[in-house]
């Protein structure tokens, strides 16, 4: 599976916005020792060495997610039994937590790379259900091409018009000192006061939440699915690995990065505690799943093997 915030400078103090920090200002002056490279690229401003880590952990994060969706795009394809293998529900779900979580980063204003993460994740899943029906309806409907390439078209200009309608929010005016504070990992000492929510915020907490609920029940339905069919053909282990380091990589990569100025570390977990839930909250259920092809893919070379032992009986 962080949510960037646009700064400006307003009358001497930085306003958060939606994307990256914009400013006419000096970069040396608003983001000291920063990466210009971070600054200008993601929009983030990081001073230190745990800033860094942040970074290139969310990269990895995005990068992991990129890539996990396409061992099943390509087991659906060799198997061409993804509406068998996968549930429904664990699909529905999924994309549910995924835009929940796309528009609660927008509303709680997370780091940036949490909202880019976001999107590809709805992309991901639109492309996936697509996928999912486009099998459904050739396994049931073979002799009727007509049907199911106009399904695909429309799945390819609904999803074309959903990207022009995504929220563009506007700037929310909150200042917040141009200087800097590093901090030490869930510190203990911390004890500065929570930093209230915003109106817009408590939405976007609130979003985030259902979010995370989203996320922890869509792995039910897999599983029972697995579990109902004593199998996983037709199901990559590959996308759930990729999601267990995708979730990993980017939990910590929200655990590392340093708060704003005058936020402490508890308000800042307090803050971002639905995206750390949902991030990796899944990550038990993910690794049930894992031990679920453990199981199965055993259980069949078993069978495979008796049935190769017997065959040669059978046939004198």
């Amino acid at each position: 599976m962080p949510a960037v915030t646009q700064n400006m400078l307003v009358d001497g103090v930085l306003t958060r916005g939606t994307f990256g920090w914009t400013t006419q200002g000096n970069f040396t002056s608003l983001c000291p020792n920063g990466s210009q490279w971070v600054w200008e690229g993601l929009g983030e401003c990081a001073q230190d060495a745990r800033d860094m880590a942040s970074i290139y952990l969310g990269l990895l994060s995005i990068l992991c997610f990129m890539v996990s969706s396409l061992p099943q795009y390509y087991s659906s394809c060799k198997t061409g039994n993804m509406d068998s293998a996968i549930s429904i529900w664990f699909l529905l779900l999924w994309l549910g937590g995924d835009t929940c979580n796309l528009v609660g980063s927008f509303l709680a204003d997370q780091l940036p790379l949490q909202t880019y993460t976001a999107i590809y994740y709805v992309i991901a899943d639109l492309v996936m259900l697509a996928m999912y029906f486009y099998y459904k309806i050739r396994n049931r409907m073979a002799e009727s091409r007509t049907v199911l390439h106009v399904v695909g078209v429309a799945c390819v200009l609904g999803f074309t018009t959903s990207l022009t309608h995504l929220p563009g929010l506007g700037a929310q005016r909150e200042i917040i000192p141009s200087g800097f504070r590093s901090r030490a990992l869930l510190s203990t000492s911390d004890v500065s006061p929570i930093r209230a929510f915003t109106p817009k915020e408590i939405i976007g907490f609130t979003i985030g939440s259902v979010s995370s609920v989203l996320y922890l029940c869509s792995r039910l339905p897999q599983m029972y699915t697995n579990f109902k069919r004593k199998s996983t053909e037709g199901v990559s282990y590959f996308l759930f690995a990729l999601v267990i380091l995708g979730n990993t990589t980017y939990g910590l990569s929200v655990l590392l990065k340093n708060p704003d100025e005058g936020q402490g570390e508890r308000s800042y977990l307090i803050h971002h505690l639905p995206w750390l839930i949902g991030s990796l909250g899944t990550l038990t259920l993910d690794l049930i799943i894992s031990i679920q092809f453990l199981i199965y893919r055993k259980a069949k070379v078993e069978a495979d093997g008796s049935r190769g032992e017997t065959t040669p009986l059978l046939g004198s």
